[in-house]
């Protein structure tokens, strides 16, 4: 048993509150890690949907964890007490998508993932008054100064690199990032079109920029943001609220090779496709997505797909975005400000506003 403190949510209208948390024995398959730094990610506001946060219960967020691990269970093979981990999704390992190599696909995803619990429904831990925690948000919960992770779901990496800014690695990075260098796999030459300019949106333009994209148009709202894309590769941004934003982003041409939406706003996944040349493809990724109608026609010689995870598998790309990194390819640092754990709702209020692109929370920091 280990306590720690942990942002506990307890409603979808409540704010989050760092209470202490008993986290219950490790499994043979699992690991504990002490969390460095977390990002906060948009996937972590879902529970503000009060249908899912009844089914969540009070939960444990967090899914972009960084840390040491302190603890192995009696299963673990591949990484050691003190070993430096990233944090990413989970899989089962052995469904046929897994064996294929892509496990953002497993079949137990939603249930490893979304449920907040383990697979057989427990939930892990317990609040101060013996109440259950759900603290498997994405197989680890780490908006907390520990998490229990699997073996899946980690990766070791070098214990000179600094640990506590590389967590957002783990899920809104390499979402962006993989929907371009994995699931598009853009030719250099190729252009490209990224709808919101957040952390997933610019981590697209940056691997656009690494895949050597001849033109990265950014659509956005906010005028800084759009700033920040040109300082990261955009060769051409669109502000979003303007009345001509198809005809800005076809400039006169056949259109672009790919689309990257990161918004789930129907308007928008629409323009996404529209703007798409023939062939085409446009990528969603946009979490709560709400449905998009497209007429039939429009598909002609396109292609529409969503994708979970950037279509990656963590242990081979996590450390590919570090090289990218490390050679001044990847500068994500650019859009992460540092909070607390105990300053958590300031953190998503300023991912809310906009005014913060990548909250990171620091566990240790008081």
């Amino acid at each position: 048993m280990t306590t720690t403190r942990a942002a506990v949510l307890r409603g979808h209208d409540r704010t989050f509150a760092v209470e202490d948390v008993e986290l219950g024995p490790l499994r043979p398959d699992e690991i504990l890690v002490r969390i460095a730094g977390v990002g906060m990610c948009h996937t972590d506001m879902m529970p503000r949907d009060p249908g899912f946060a009844a089914r969540l219960g009070p939960v444990v967020l967090g899914h972009e964890g960084s840390g040491t691990v302190e603890q192995v269970g009696s299963a673990v093979t591949r990484m050691q007490v003190g070993d430096h981990v990233l944090l990413s999704f989970d899989s089962c390992g052995w469904c046929a998508t897994c064996l294929l190599g892509a496990p953002a696909y497993c079949t137990e995803f939603s249930q490893r993932n979304m449920t907040g619990r383990r697979t057989d429904g427990t939930h892990g831990a317990t609040d101060r008054d013996g109440a259950p925690l759900a603290v498997r948000w994405f197989g680890q919960s780490s908006f907390a100064e520990h998490a229990v992770a699997t073996e899946r779901n980690a990766v070791v990496v070098d214990r000179e690199l600094p640990l506590e800014l590389l967590g957002p690695l783990g899920c809104g990075l390499q979402t962006g990032a993989g929907a371009v260098l994995n699931e598009m796999a853009p030719s250099a030459g190729q252009s490209i079109a990224v709808f919101g300019a957040g952390a997933v949106g610019l981590a697209a333009v940056m691997a656009a920029k690494i895949a050597g994209a001849a033109d990265i148009v950014v659509v956005d709202l906010v005028p800084g943001r759009l700033d920040l894309a040109l300082e990261l590769g955009a060769t051409r941004t669109v502000p979003g609220d303007t009345d001509d934003v198809l005809a800005r982003i076809v400039n006169g041409g056949p259109g672009v090779d790919f689309t990257l939406d990161t918004t789930g706003v129907p308007g928008v996944m629409r323009t996404a496709v529209a703007c798409l040349a023939r062939p085409g493809k446009a990528v969603l990724v946009g979490v709560g997505s709400k449905e998009v109608s497209v007429p039939p026609a429009m598909l002609a010689g396109r292609t529409l797909t969503f994708s979970l995870e950037g279509n990656s598998v963590p242990q081979l790309f996590l450390p590919k975005l570090l090289r990218f990194w490390e050679r001044g390819l990847f500068p994500f640092e650019k859009l992460v400000r540092t909070y607390s754990l105990d300053d958590i709702n300031q953190a998503e209020s300023d991912a809310i506003a906009g005014t913060t692109v990548k909250p990171v929370l620091l566990p240790a920091r008081r």
